[in-house]
């Protein structure tokens, strides 16, 4: 029996997805091929004048000026190569993906405070604690029986109580949850023989199919679920194994990639929330900034890199994000406070590159925009996350979906942004 399964996937932080019903004729979930959703998050709170949506004026901020704007197509950025602190510059990330990038500044949050804004960036909807995030939403619409179908290394995370939510914190540990009928996930010690865990399965089969026509207690029927997919995850779980790297990056967000990637290769999993933080820079605002910015730049290029190398960058959507900007103006520490207008990056199938979309002004205000064409307009809409949500859930085919039509987003039809994705 897979008796250290559910133990494992405790110690790991580790959801698990549950059959709705049972079925004897359940069999190992085919794998997922895909598209698989991934959603970075710069926690805390970026300052978007350093990245894509440049200032050079009325001092808000101190790096460069108006004039060492920078440009790649469509896209204008603030110039960080001369000073980055380690990670990826502007220059060298525009010019390996500006094509393929789409820019959405001018995001009015309506409030400047992390756990809102996070939440509101997340599931499109401010004023409910209930709402799943787009990421968990995806996975429950598209793979709700994968065993790790919604991976999140944290910032919010709400399922909605839609699909399991899964952490695997460390790479060791995805290895141990995968083998979890090896001792301490060595693949060469099982702790049956091949042909004893064949007995096992035909043994197991045979006692869910007479406990499963059977009436139970709802307590029993529970166990009896858990028990299962204990059985059949494991089993899909393995084919992880072949994609988990022999050594573990030091990076923070490059662990996580390889962990969300593995899981996107053997099939397991459809959405991963990945998150780096400290971006809250009230104190020494440019110092933190060009080392958090670069470094989470430079996370983002090691996924897309390696999600080329195992053949699933043309399948993957990717979506990248903070819950607030940084106000236009300094503190008496060189620091820089919580702003409630912002900007997101999208790149994927389905998603024109080399675009720029919505503005802010010389005073770092948002503009309005038209529905119609998304050219600025003094007669158009404050672009406003649940607009993008619902643009998002259009681009996964999901709008229409059931359990997406259980979370209205209330965008009424005249506001629904037109050719946002292409």
């Amino acid at each position: 029996m897979r008796r250290d399964f559910l133990k494992l996937c405790s110690l790991a932080g580790l959801g698990v997805a549950v059959p709705r019903t049972l079925r004897a004729a359940d069999k190992e979930t085919p794998p997922y091929e895909g598209p698989y959703y991934v959603v970075f998050n710069a926690s805390g709170g970026w300052d978007t004048t350093y990245l894509m949506d440049p200032k050079g004026i009325n001092e808000i901020n101190r790096l460069y000026k108006e004039g060492d704007i920078l440009t790649h197509g469509a896209h204008k950025f603030a110039p960080t190569e001369k000073t980055k602190d380690g990670g990826m510059s502007n220059e060298e990330f525009y010019a390996e993906f500006g094509k393929e990038l789409l820019a959405v500044n001018g995001l009015d949050y309506s409030v400047n405070n992390h756990s809102p804004g996070a939440r509101y960036m997340a599931t499109g909807k401010l004023d409910s604690l209930a709402y799943p995030t787009f990421a968990a939403l995806v996975a429950a619409c598209k793979g709700p029986d994968c065993p790790l179908s919604y991976l999140t290394f944290g910032n919010y995370s709400n399922t909605g109580n839609l699909v399991a939510m899964s952490r695997v914190p460390y790479l060791p540990s995805l290895k141990k949850v995968a083998l979890a009928d090896h001792v301490e996930g060595n693949e060469r010690s099982p702790y049956h023989e091949g042909f004893v865990m064949d007995r096992i399965e035909q043994a197991l089969a045979k006692q869910h199919e007479s406990v499963g026509a059977q009436p139970q207690l709802p307590r029993l029927e529970r166990a009896e679920n858990m028990l299962y997919a204990a059985q059949v995850s494991s089993k899909a779980l393995q084919r992880v194994v072949p994609h988990i790297p022999a050594s573990v990056p030091k990076e923070r967000m490059s662990q996580q990639a390889e962990i969300a990637l593995a899981s996107f290769k053997a099939g397991v999993c459809v959405s991963a929330n990945l998150t780096i933080g400290q971006f809250d820079s009230h104190a020494n605002n440019d110092r933190d900034q060009m080392k958090l910015i670069p470094e989470f730049l430079a996370g983002i290029a090691y996924f897309i890199r390696r999600a080329e190398e195992l053949k699933l960058r043309e399948k993957l959507v990717v979506i990248i994000q903070s819950e607030m900007g940084r106000t236009p103006d300094y503190n008496k520490g060189n620091g820089k406070d919580h702003w409630s207008i912002g900007s997101a990056l999208f790149l994927g199938p389905g998603i024109k590159g080399n675009r720029v979309i919505g503005a802010t002004d010389e005073k770092q205000m948002c503009k309005t925009i038209s529905v119609q064409n998304l050219a600025l307009d003094e007669k158009g809409i404050r672009m406003r996350p649940e607009h993008i949500h619902e643009a998002l859930r259009q681009l996964a085919g999901i709008d229409q979906h059931a359990l997406a039509k259980k979370f209205p987003l209330g965008v009424k039809p005249g506001e629904m942004l037109k050719g946002l994705w292409v």
